[in-house]
């Protein structure tokens, strides 16, 4: 029998369907203004993630907006908070389709929150672009409608294990978000261990928006791995190192990009030197790049720092912007799929995005980080 969940979604789904179809306009089009409907986390203990995407897009927006816009439309970023839960991104998502007629959908938060609202994105044709997460459900096999920029965690994870390796670890254990987004990277994980005839040597969990990791790390001290890949946003993954630091447990500590290196590096304090944390943008205080100029100078013009959350926001807003130019004057969301789906090799300051029919993933670079003495530095 069909949840109560199911059944809204499927009744405002047709609703919202049977509405779009009976409009003659573009939804979230004007002579003046496109709309872009952003759901992710705003509050709660990984809303540092939500606001970063927020902030680093809302940024390279205003300045896209201030030169005119697109072919003389303004860029309105829409925002819904759903507190990092998958009902309330069901909700959210549905309501920015059906009541604010959003043009497209963009900068999502995390694996179950945007595994959730596929469906919608299927069933009713709106593309979703940038979402910050690198599960592999979202990238194969490809959904006509879903475009990821970022890296996915399998790319984070080979790149973790083989450092591990490198360093002389023998065993690679998991500590790990009980959801999607925890067995996106257990999964990425054990791909990696597999490929060099090893297995995950111990796993343990806990529970999202919690900060309940005693049990999970009773786990990893009992296992004595020489790594952890920890897989969590900032909050519970500073509580884990605090506490494991504090008990003695001496094995390497890494985490993958969605943990909010800027936001962990805040809580974590002394206890996180030597963490390694995987990431999917460069280096944010490097200057070698076009767009690390474009993007510091987008945020610091509202008196932001550019950091790692934020920058992949705005990268994530630069390649909106570009296939928003190449769909046309007169764009349909049919145009902006293809247009995107025709950016193979399109440089948007540096980086040169990958996108074509059979792959919906534009980057799949990965670098490695350290905190070391309180900040973060890049790992050579």
């Amino acid at each position: 029998m069909p949840t109560p969940t199911l059944r809204r979604l499927g009744a405002l789904a047709a609703a919202a369907l049977s509405c779009a179809t009976a409009s003659a306009a573009v939804d979230g089009l004007s002579s003046a203004e496109v709309k872009i409907g952003m759901v992710n986390v705003q509050t709660g203990p990984a809303s540092g993630l939500g606001k970063g995407m927020k902030s680093g897009a809302e940024a390279l927006f205003k300045s896209i907006n201030a030169k005119g816009g697109v072919h003389g439309r303004q860029i309105k970023l829409v925002i819904g908070d759903d507190g990092y839960e998958p009902d309330r991104s069901v909700d959210e998502t549905l309501k920015m389709i059906e009541q604010e007629k959003v043009f497209s959908l963009f900068g999502y938060v995390g694996t179950p929150t945007t595994n959730a609202v596929l469906p919608i994105v299927k069933e009713m044709d709106v593309p979703l672009v940038g979402a910050f997460t690198g599960a592999m459900t979202l990238r194969q096999p490809v959904t006509p409608q879903v475009f990821n920029v970022r890296a996915s965690y399998d790319d984070e994870a080979e790149k973790l294990v083989a450092h591990f390796l490198a360093k002389g670890a023998k065993s690679v254990a998991v500590f790990y978000q009980d959801d999607g987004f925890g067995t996106a990277v257990l999964s990425g994980t054990e791909k990696a261990l597999k490929k060099r005839s090893m297995a995950v040597a111990a796993k343990s969990t806990f529970q999202r928006n919690t900060l309940a990791i005693k049990a999970g790390l009773a786990a990893m001290l009992d296992a004595k791995p020489d790594a952890v890949v920890m897989v969590g946003p900032y909050a519970p993954l500073a509580a884990f190192i605090k506490e494991a630091r504090a008990a003695g447990l001496k094995s390497q500590l890494a985490t993958v990009s969605f943990v909010g290196t800027d936001n962990l590096v805040a809580e974590v304090g002394a206890a996180g030197d030597g963490v390694v944390i995987s990431q999917v943008v460069p280096f944010p205080e490097d200057n070698d790049l076009p767009i690390q100029r474009e993007c510091r100078d987008a945020l610091a013009a509202g008196g932001e720092k550019l950091g790692f959350v934020n920058f992949e926001g705005c990268i994530t807003a630069k390649v909106m912007v570009a296939a928003l130019e190449r769909a046309g004057k007169e764009p349909e969301r049919a145009k902006l799929v293809g247009a995107l789906k025709g950016m193979q090799g399109v440089d948007i300051g540096g980086m040169k995005l990958a996108f074509g029919d059979a792959n919906h993933q534009a980057f799949s670079d990965v670098f490695l980080t350290q905190i070391q003495g309180g900040r973060i530095a890049k790992l050579r």
